[in-house]
């Protein structure tokens, strides 16, 4: 991001930043068995992951799903079984914010994210 400490110069830095650079933002943190597992904190979230919601509001907070879609214009996820109603009483995909959200289960179908776990764990032993 932007060296300097001022919310507008953030907020400006990671909706003009390249998509390379936003797709980095939008990572969770880990559960404390994959955490203990990984030697990790955090880590990007992607399509297939289980995760729970942390924070939000009371209905949402708790709710475990499989990651639908990742949104990195806006920083957000949406979770399969968490719907919001519109106007017309339809129901749509809610979206929540990568941090808001704790990884649960990770999905290693990409070879390169295994690798790199693989990797992370080696490296801290």
């Amino acid at each position: 991001m932007v060296d300097s400490k001022k919310a507008r110069k953030q907020r400006k830095s990671f909706y003009n930043a390249p998509n390379h650079i936003r797709r980095k933002n939008i990572s969770s943190h880990l559960s404390d068995e994959l955490r203990k597992e990984y030697k990790l904190r955090a880590l990007q979230v992607i399509k297939g992951d289980t995760v729970r919601v942390m924070r939000g509001d009371e209905d949402i907070v708790g709710i475990e799903g499989t990651v639908a879609s990742v949104i990195t214009k806006t920083g957000r996820v949406t979770v399969e079984g968490l719907t919001i109603a519109k106007a017309d009483g339809t129901q749509t995909a809610r979206p929540v914010h990568a941090s808001k959200v704790m990884i649960t289960k990770l999905d290693l179908s990409d070879p390169r994210r295994k690798d790199k776990l693989t990797r992370a764990k080696e490296v801290s032993q």
